[in-house]
């Protein structure tokens, strides 16, 4: 049986319509990284391959898969630099957006270049499913067969996992003085009473949970009020 894909671009397209409504309404859900890992990792290039090269004889299947992840590595750091010399600057929505502006802009291209090549030769996702040879095999190599799908959807379950539900690291609480300058230098180590003198005091939350804080300031060892 053969199974021929040939809108595989307005898939990719919902897929990054289904991304967005994903992480503005589940931030935290594994469904975001599933929908994630591809919207940066294989989309973009794949669509800028098809617009390139529309035709099937041009580019093999293997070749196109691989070179997908390639530009795609390629693809997104180059969109993260553009918007760090933007006012939105390296952030997840901003980010998001240009993704998703990159890969439906570069689908309508693709859409267009393909369409333009005759249907023969268009490049399209074909499937061919045969189970002549299974039937064929002996009981230890299907067996055998069996074990190697099921330990790759097992990897592949483990993966999720783990990007679901990453380990959190050991939580701290970052505190520090500065300067009036806002440097690790210039402020005063000795002070005469009366003088006044200014500090710039920070203190970070890395918990990894809601914490209050109290500071203390004292004086010979006689807190301050």
């Amino acid at each position: 049986m053969r199974i021929r894909v040939q809108n595989e671009l307005l898939f990719i397209s919902v897929i990054t319509a289904l991304l967005i409504i994903v992480v503005t309404f589940l931030p935290f859900s594994a469904l975001r990284i599933v929908l994630g890992l591809p919207l940066i990792l294989f989309f973009p290039g794949y669509i800028l391959l098809i617009a390139l090269y529309p035709r099937e004889n041009q580019l093999g299947g293997i070749d196109r898969v691989a070179l997908s992840f390639g530009v795609s590595l390629a693809i997104v750091p180059l969109i993260g630099l553009i918007l760090n010399y933007t006012p939105w600057g390296i952030q997840l929505y901003p980010i998001l957006i240009a993704i998703a502006v990159f890969i439906l802009a570069t689908s309508l291209i693709a859409w267009y270049r393909r369409h333009r090549v005759p249907e023969v030769e268009r490049f399209t996702i074909s499937l061919t499913l045969n189970l002549a040879p299974w039937r064929g095999q002996n009981f230890v190599d299907k067996t055998l067969s069996v074990i190697v799908i099921v330990a790759i959807l097992a990897t592949t379950g483990v993966l999720g996992y783990v990007l679901a539900a990453p380990r959190i690291e050991e939580g701290f609480t970052e505190f520090y003085i500065l300067g009036p300058e806002g440097k690790a230098e210039g402020y005063p180590e000795e002070l005469v009473a009366g003088e006044e003198t200014k500090v710039i005091v920070g203190i970070i939350n890395r918990e990894h949970e809601t914490m209050s804080y109290r500071l203390e300031i004292r004086i010979d060892g006689v807190k301050n009020s």
